[in-house]
């Protein structure tokens, strides 16, 4: 750690808080991604199986296929981002521009072709890996810009919440409305159009957000000024980054247990709970399938975002990594719930899925904001800032996840012999259960286990973000004030 004669008070005026129109600016990005991960998560394989009619252990060879080749993009994207000079930015430009390019993808992905089994397999492949493209090149530059709007890592956390309301706002979105709306454009006889004119619908909230990014946010955080971009270079730093390998691997287990208990749950209440009526102090519901799923994913999610609420103040109290560790485990205790309860337990199934929604919240918010510390211990330890490749690499680690965990569920369901539109034998309704409870689980554990050896406490982060500003300033670097937009080297 280098010495410097800067200022406590201008290292302080370089870590003020940023403004309310800027975080929830950029929290609006990712309520535009969430749209679509969570379509992916939900709503892609029972689409690919139901609708198109395409077998589970197919679509789950396809996931992994699809999504390895999607991550594999992720750092080269990144690094190509780390590359970029504009009058924008780095980061900020491909939030724009590639916008309108993720809309139009994302409806030609849900459209039905009229081909055999075999066209249909190959337009999917073709569809959903331009789609992956189209979404990485926002959602790279995306995140990385996180990592460069405030040095300020505590301030990082509360804009990591604001993203992550964004996220479970645009997940709210999703899971109140993409079934509703699917049946109201298709007439409640036609998923295809069903699914074709909402992701239209859902594609032009997507563009209005990113814009709305784009607009309000700014860059501040840049490299040091004589770093020299070396790709061999830039890939040693990264993997001698302690923190970022640790997270990144924890990201993997984190991504596999949400990714089998999201898509589990749209055929966990379709074929296994089906059509109930609900009891709660002498009020009566009768919902359909449909709606009853909604109600589960919608109120999951309003839960979870309360807890990306209580994020900041709950990580600042006890630790950002004790808080990952604590929610995360939490989680995956509470899944093994859903093994024991029958079909007509819905009350008890909506309060566990609170609980386990509640804990998630910090888990998600905690993931990105230790992303961006790991791109600032690299910065100190090293002398040289990698946001983009940093946060490229991470998200690697996150569709490696959601590779494997689409793979895993859709070759369980396969194993235990699911059929669909069929009512189904009592070893897969057994194979729907695992994959809400025991399979996630038995992954949420070994994340947990991980993070034990993640080394960046809220302590270390104090004295690094400290140290870097200090050093920035000594060097004669500035950084603008709130006000006065990005700062862009030519």
């Amino acid at each position: 750690m280098e010495s410097t004669n800067v200022s406590s008070a201008a290292v302080e005026k370089k870590l003020k808080p940023l403004g309310l129109v800027e975080k929830v600016g950029y929290g609006l990005g990712d309520a535009a991604s969430n749209i679509y991960f969570q379509i992916f998560v939900t709503y892609l394989m029972i689409f690919y199986t139901d609708v198109v009619g395409l077998p589970a252990a197919a679509v789950g060879t396809m996931f992994l296929v699809s999504r390895l080749f999607d991550a594999i993009n992720d750092p080269l994207i990144g690094a190509f981002a780390d590359r970029a000079h504009t009058r924008w930015g780095k980061f900020r430009p491909f939030v724009f521009f590639f916008a309108v390019p993720l809309a139009g993808m994302g409806i030609m992905a849900f459209s039905t072709p009229d081909f055999e089994v075999t066209g249909k397999l190959v337009y999917a492949y073709i569809t959903y890996n331009l789609l992956m493209v189209m979404y990485t090149l926002v959602n790279v530059p995306y995140s990385s810009l996180m990592g460069v709007i405030t040095p300020n890592s505590m301030e990082r956390v509360e804009l990591s919440s604001f993203r992550f309301v964004g996220a479970f706002f645009g997940g709210l979105i999703v899971q109140a409305s993409a079934l509703v709306l699917v049946d109201y454009f298709g007439g409640g006889d036609n998923p295809q159009l069903g699914w074709q004119l909402t992701m239209a619908f859902l594609g032009a909230l997507v563009v209005i957000f990113l814009f709305i990014t784009f607009i309000t946010t700014n860059e501040r955080v840049q490299p040091p000024a004589n770093q020299k971009m070396a790709a061999k270079q830039d890939i040693k730093d990264l993997m001698a980054n302690v923190a970022w390998r640790l997270i990144a691997i924890a990201t993997v287990f984190q991504l596999i247990f949400i990714v089998m208990r999201s898509t589990a749950a749209t055929f966990y209440m379709r074929y296994y709970v089906e059509e109930q009526t609900v009891t709660l102090f002498g009020w009566t519901w009768e919902p359909t399938v449909a709606v009853l799923t909604s109600a589960f994913m919608t109120s999951g999610m309003v839960v979870t975002i309360l807890g990306v609420i209580c994020t900041k103040m709950i990580a600042r109290r006890f630790d950002k990594k004790r808080t990952y560790m604590a929610c995360m485990g939490i989680s995956a205790v509470m899944s093994l719930l859903f093994f024991v309860l029958p079909p007509n337990a819905v009350i008890m199934m909506f309060l566990a899925n609170f609980i386990i929604s509640f804990v998630w919240g910090p888990v998600s918010v905690l993931q990105w904001a230790m992303y961006t510390d790991a791109a600032d211990f690299g910065e100190w330890k090293h002398g040289r800032r990698i946001t983009g490749l940093v946060m490229a690499a991470s998200l690697f680690a996150l569709k490696l996840g959601l590779a494997l965990g689409g793979a895993f569920t859709g070759w369980a369901l396969g194993w235990y012999g699911f059929e669909a539109n069929v009512q189904q034998t009592e070893e897969s309704l057994t194979g729907i259960v695992m994959i809400m409870s025991f399979l996630p689980a038995a992954f949420g554990i070994v994340c947990v286990a991980v993070m034990a050896w993640y080394p960046l406490t809220n302590d270390k982060m104090n004295e690094i973000e400290k140290d870097l500003v200090a050093r920035r300033l000594a060097a004669g670097e500035s950084s603008p004030d709130e006000e006065d937009g990005p700062l862009v080297r030519a």
